[in-house]
């Protein structure tokens, strides 16, 4: 249960993706002045050092953060996708030293994004199970702005986010991303979506999810989408792949084989900002070019019919 640690995988093309939907969505519920309850219940640690040792033995923030702003200088006069302007100026507000073209030190995770957009209206509920990650997110978040409004919980979010719905503004936008290193997780993260809904049924709710050769995975998105149908509710799905998944090359007998990582990831939105769908037909081609590592890359995206 606590071998999972996002350190090392901080930066990766499927931040990248998670990172450009939640900071879109978020940017979009805060026009309203009404308060907002933000939830993240897979939280880590917040921030990430992409110079640590974490970052470095796994280097997938060179395929995923790093490859878009080695792409972006590329092409100085590009015109960039909104939603992927948004998450940049996100990243360049804890990496001041990108304005002169310095590599990000400091990658900031779904709770330092959150908190980007917080107000002083808004709470913000975290929960983490890992307990040195948890130490590392109170501390992380009580540096930053409007720390009164951020509170940690150690335990599991599955079950701890559900005490807090609906919230007294009936507004609220959760992130679910566990680890799914457990096959169980698929299931888990079903049940809780149908608990959310039927005790919060107007929620914004972002759910992210690998892209792996496992039946759990590929299912995973049709039955949230089927939720999302059942209660009555609009749904978008996107999807990034950098690289094809499969093993290549000659491999040596009794050789342990490298593993290329995870390829792709998706993202399902139930109740999406009306605005998201066209802020990603802009977006996701740029991922694409711009992250993409062979002629395999691609992005799907597909909202419900009654989504605007």
């Amino acid at each position: 249960m606590f071998s999972y640690r996002h350190a090392f995988h901080a930066g990766n093309h499927a931040d990248v993706l998670k990172h450009v939907v939640l900071s879109a969505t978020l940017r979009y519920l805060v026009q309203k002045e009404t308060a907002l309850s933000i939830l993240d219940i897979h939280a880590g640690c917040g921030l990430y050092r992409l110079d640590g040792d974490y970052a470095r033995t796994s280097s997938e923030s060179q395929q995923g953060i790093q490859q878009l702003l080695a792409s972006r200088r590329a092409a100085p006069d590009s015109p960039v996708a909104a939603a992927v302007a948004g998450y940049l100026d996100i990243l360049q507000a804890y990496n001041p030293g990108m304005a002169d073209g310095g590599s990000p030190r400091i990658y900031p995770g779904s709770p330092a994004i959150m908190q980007h957009f917080l107000r002083p209206q808004d709470q913000m509920q975290l929960f983490e199970l890992q307990p040195a990650d948890m130490r590392a997110l109170e501390g992380n978040m009580a540096n930053l702005p409007l720390a009164r409004r951020t509170h940690v919980w150690h335990e599991d979010g599955f079950n701890g986010c559900l005490r807090f719905l609906p919230p007294p503004s009936r507004r609220a936008l959760v992130l679910c991303d566990p680890s799914y290193e457990l096959k169980s997780d698929y299931a888990q993260v079903v049940r809780w979506l149908d608990a959310a809904l039927t005790r919060f049924a107007t929620g914004t709710y972002l759910i992210w999810y690998p892209i792996i050769p496992r039946p759990e995975a590929h299912e995973l998105p049709r039955k949230l989408k089927t939720l999302a149908r059942q209660a009555g509710k609009s749904w978008l799905h996107a999807t990034l792949s950098i690289k094809s998944g499969v093993q290549s090359g000659v491999h040596i007998p009794g050789e342990k084989v490298k593993r290329g990582g995870m390829a792709a990831s998706g993202v399902v939105v139930i109740n999406p900002p009306y605005t998201l769908h066209a802020e990603l037909k802009d977006a996701l081609p740029q991922l694409r070019d711009w992250m993409g590592q062979d002629h395999l890359a691609g992005f799907h995206l597909e909202k419900s019919p009654d989504h605007g």
